[in-house]
């Protein structure tokens, strides 16, 4: 009975739906990060298309990410934030936002969670049909793999290696579920200070990708198209299925 009692009072929709999500976003994760890897490695064509991103960049003159290495590697602490918050802001703490508003605006999951799933699927898309290295791989012009001090959290290191594809740079992630992160959280959060704290989490994320050498800005922005072809298909359905009112 207590056990019932507790799954009324905390669990919206019963242990049954609760563990009907965490299979379906621990399948999709693991699904995810599988096809990713397998995904068309071709590291001729990845490297081609990473120098068309850096001569785009530097045509408009604003190849700016080398300066932001330089900045945080001014700061021990600053690279070590950089880093972890590269490692935790795409599967981590999208995830804890996910159960976050199962759990308190669970009115809100459903679209929360499906228009994440429609990102991550078009960003897979993105990296079979155009395999992008990132700047990482380019020391020769002066970037920095700043996560290779982390050991067994570097790219080359055990599952990392077995998952991740490492040419899939282009768009990014990182910055698109940063985006819809932050903004489907400010607008179910009701404290200011938490609203804009995550407001300000997509401009950290992109900071953070870009200092730790694994995005260039053109990856950034086309991962914030991205979110919001994604937000427009699945926030923007209910307002084209609502009737129109007479004028």
């Amino acid at each position: 009975m207590s056990a019932i009692a507790a799954s009324s009072r905390y669990l919206p929709r019963g242990w049954s739906d609760l563990f009907r999500q965490l299979v379906i976003w621990v399948g999709f994760a693991l699904a995810y990060q599988v096809a990713r890897g397998v995904a068309d490695r071709n590291p001729a064509k990845a490297f081609e298309n990473g120098l068309k991103v850096i001569d785009l960049e530097r045509n408009a003159n604003a190849l700016f990410e080398l300066s932001l290495q330089r900045l945080a590697d001014s700061s021990e602490l600053l690279v070590m934030l950089a880093s972890w918050t590269y490692w935790l802001s795409q599967f981590t703490v999208v995830g804890l936002a996910l159960l976050w508003v199962y759990l308190r605006r669970n009115e809100a999951f459903v679209r929360f969670r499906n228009v994440i799933l429609l990102a991550n699927v078009i960003g897979l898309v993105g990296y079979v049909l155009l395999p992008t290295a990132p700047p990482r791989m380019f020391p020769d012009l002066g970037f920095v793999d700043t996560l290779a001090v982390f050991g067994s959290l570097n790219h080359g290191s055990g599952l990392i290696e077995l998952a991740a594809n490492p040419y899939a740079a282009m768009p990014s992630l990182h910055a698109a579920d940063a985006l819809l992160v932050g903004v489907i959280l400010a607008t179910v959060t009701r404290r200011r200070v938490f609203k804009v704290l995550w407001l300000l989490w997509p401009a950290w994320v992109s900071f953070c990708v870009m200092a730790t050498g694994n995005h260039f800005w053109l990856d950034i922005v086309a991962g914030i198209a991205v979110a919001l072809v994604a937000a427009g298909v699945i926030y923007g359905r209910p307002l084209l299925m609502r009737p129109a009112t007479a004028p």
